[in-house]
């Protein structure tokens, strides 16, 4: 893929998780893009690895378990997330597309 924002599937019923690429230890990159997607109310992410976030295009807002708190994102927002962080998308802009750049990685 040589542009973050190409090939963007004009139908997204779901947010695209791509996998860029991936290494040892469970390193690996992914495009995510989302278009007024959030995650289920009762759903909540409790990775085994770590993840950092940087959002390219649109708007987000995350969610967190504990302590309960959410985060609003705007283009060029990282945020790093620790491995068993209950963490949540609880919105992102209709308007447009939001793409994500994360990073997963372990601490071995």
């Amino acid at each position: 893929m040589p542009n973050l924002f190409a090939d963007i599937p004009a139908d997204l019923p779901q947010e695209l998780f791509q996998t860029l690429f991936s290494g040892s230890a469970g390193f690996r990159v992914e495009r995510i893009v989302s278009r007024g997607h959030a995650s289920p109310e009762d759903f909540w992410y409790d990775q085994d690895e770590h993840e950092w976030v940087l959002l390219l295009s649109g708007a987000a807002e995350l969610a967190y378990a504990d302590p309960p708190r959410r985060q609003r994102l705007a283009p060029g927002d990282t945020v790093m997330i620790p491995a068993h962080c209950r963490h949540r998308v609880a919105w992102t802009t209709p308007a447009q597309d939001s793409v994500w750049l994360a990073v997963f990685f372990s601490e071995e």
